[in-house]
């Protein structure tokens, strides 16, 4: 698409905060390792913000709007978010951008990586974006936000200034981010106080509290000065400042009266104001035998300074470590017992939370007593053969994949006329393939040409009624499966029987004589995939290279009840379609060319539920219902 017009130098002005009382566009983001604030999508800004209305001290679990941040959440009042399964943590912030720009219209810019699979710009970027391409610029220097990158939007590429290497770029509609209206916070860190009420006893919340709890701690014991030489009073008086509540509803260090020493610490915490506050709480290893008693690495009349810069020293390295006494006093009413003291069988912390705890509770000098941690229950006590009975309503217990087991499509041109119909007139809007406008002819004219589709013609399909043009649908489709489906790039509906590229493999299921954790009125149904290694065909991201096959055979676990036989039947059917495995890039070991799960959840901790993989999990099954209906296996596919 000719774009008249000059190009674009950016300016290096950045995003600054919004005027008051203005209409303003919500983005949050996160500080991934290399220092970019990378943004969460828009549906999942619209849950945080939701529960933000809500309590504004709260968490998020993200996994309840995306599934695959299942392992992670987010503490509103530290600001950081945390993962479960390994214990990391990283700040987080709220952003706000014009409500005309590109997050305010649900417009997503993205690169093409070597995988061949999409990945969005940051935010300041792709608003910049936006705005060249919508004053028709035809290309855009990077430079000045630090990347050495041109944008051409003629071509829809990316260059490397340095290498020259070209990347293709895309420009695709998305769900709007959220709109507020009001005034706008100074600070993106929030203040911290005092909540009421008491928080839920359930896995999840002790999990989520534990972590603020620690998060708490660490940021308190860098923000004070622990028996500063300074204070006229005791040597074990403390500079207290007010902190955030934490674990059931209590706070980490109950407020006495103040000290007449002039060595305040005057702390501001998450922007607003605090006075400075005296905490009397000398720690004796006598009333905490379980407590370890750390040597002391540096004395001076038996207390110890701690220096701070005034910074959230939390994921950095090198963080300031606090010399402890050995004479410790008794710990204050107000100190909460955290979890991490009851780490043994059914312990509800995760093993990674309880060690991270544990290390940020001994620095601010809390007392901590870790046991071995619990390991997951993955499977069930040995079963015999004849204990393993077919499941009920459902024919044999095994199911085979053979190298070919697609069901190939017609040519592509009789595949799009099937789901579209013809357009008279075209209405004034983008088509979302090949971004250019539909009233013009499709950017693959050139490249690609099929007898009897021109490419000015254009074509909506029949259940979203989304337009494309014809030629950008047939291009679509030859870089897919070519399996005889469509899938509408636009709102993921699927026309057509939607087939993956499973390799190989067979898929067991029966029903063994235990109940899992939730289900103890019933058995349960236990279903065994196992898929060798092999070579990578015409339909892998690596033709002919060979591809590993981790952890098989795999043992999953449904309760044997209506619902979950109802989840087999669907599972069974993706089995079929080779949609339950793919081959890319494992996201916990960062394996590539290696079977991955495609999207859909399956649970494979049989007795416990501290992976995040396991039972109680009362959403489970709603969830893989609608996972399995994405990818488009739904339960109107199921015969009475």
């Amino acid at each position: 698409m000719a774009r008249p017009g000059s190009g674009l130098l950016v300016p290096m002005n950045g995003v600054g905060y919004p005027p008051q009382n203005l209409a303003r566009v919500v983005v949050w983001e996160w500080l991934n390792e290399h220092g970019r604030w990378r943004p969460y999508s828009a549906a999942v800004c619209h849950h945080i913000e939701n529960v933000l209305k809500g309590d504004a001290r709260g968490s998020v679990v993200l996994g309840q709007v995306d599934a695959q941040l299942s392992p992670y959440i987010i503490d509103l009042q530290s600001m950081h978010q945390f993962r479960q399964d390994t214990g990391t943590m990283r700040p987080v912030q709220r952003n706000f951008y014009e409500p005309s720009s590109a997050p305010g219209k649900g417009v997503v810019w993205e690169w093409e990586n070597d995988n061949g699979s999409w990945t969005p710009y940051d935010m300041e970027i792709c608003v910049t974006i936006q705005n060249a391409y919508e004053k028709q610029h035809p290309w855009l220097d990077l430079t000045s936000l630090g990347f050495c990158y041109l944008i051409d939007f003629n071509s829809m590429s990316q260059t490397n200034r340095q290498s020259q290497r070209k990347r293709r770029l895309r420009r695709r509609m998305d769900l709007a981010y959220p709109l507020i209206m009001g005034s706008i916070p100074k600070s993106q860190s929030w203040p911290v106080g005092a909540s009421s009420g008491q928080p839920c006893s359930c896995q999840q919340c002790i999990l989520v509290n534990s972590t603020r709890a620690a998060s708490n701690a660490i940021l308190a014991s860098q923000r004070r000065k622990l028996y500063g030489a300074g204070n006229s009073g005791a040597p074990g008086t403390l500079g207290g400042v007010r902190q955030s509540n934490t674990f059931a509803g209590t706070s980490l260090w109950s407020p006495t009266s103040s000290s007449s020493g002039a060595n305040h610490n005057n702390i501001s915490a998450g922007g607003g104001q605090s006075k400075a506050e005296q905490v009397q709480s000398p720690l004796s290893s006598a009333n905490f035998p379980c407590s370890p008693v750390m040597p002391s690495l540096s004395s001076s009349h038996g207390h110890h300074a701690l220096t701070i810069n005034g910074q959230n020293n939390l994921n950095r390295p090198g963080t300031q470590r606090i010399s402890m006494g050995t004479t410790r006093g008794a710990i204050p009413p107000g100190v909460p017992a955290l979890p991490v003291k009851n780490l043994t069988g059914s312990g509800p912390v995760h093993p990674a939370l309880a060690g991270m705890t544990g290390i940020l509770m001994c620095a601010a000098g809390l007392p901590v007593c870790l046991t071995r941690a619990p390991k997951p229950i993955l499977h069930p006590p040995p079963i015999n053969k004849s204990d393993m009975k077919p499941v009920p309503g459902i024919n044999g217990m095994r199911r085979k994949t053979k190298k070919k087991h697609l069901k190939r499509g017609k040519n592509p041109e009789d595949v799009v006329r099937r789901y579209t119909e013809k357009i008279k007139v075209v209405p004034d809007e983008d088509c979302t393939i090949c971004m250019e406008r539909l009233a013009m002819s499709s950017g693959y004219e050139g490249i690609l040409q099929h007898k009897g589709i021109k490419p000015e013609l254009v074509g909506k399909l029949g259940k979203c009624g989304h337009m494309y043009h014809l030629l950008c649908l047939v291009a679509m489709y030859n870089n897919g499966n070519k399996d005889g489906s469509l899938q509408c790039p636009t709102c993921k509906t699927i026309y057509g029987e939607k087939t993956g590229t499973q390799p190989p493999g067979k898929m067991e299921y029966h029903v063994i004589p235990h109940s899992l954790p939730g289900y103890s009125e019933c058995k349960t149904i236990r279903i065994v995939y196992d898929i060798p290694a092999g070579i990578q065909t015409n339909e892998h991201p690596n033709p002919g290279k060979k591809f590993s096959a981790r952890g098989f055979p795999r043992h999953c676990y449904l309760p044997d009840n209506e619902k979950g036989r109802r989840v087999l039947k669907l599972l069974i059917m993706a089995w079929d379609r080779r949609l339950i495995f793919t081959i890319g890039t494992s996201s916990t070991t960062g394996e590539s060319d290696t079977v991955v799960w495609n999207e859909i959840h399956h649970k494979t901790e049989f007795g416990s539920n501290l992976t995040g993989h396991g039972y109680p999990d009362p959403n489970y099954l709603d969830n893989v219902l609608t996972e399995l209906s994405a990818q488009g296996v739904g339960e109107d596919n199921l015969k009475d």
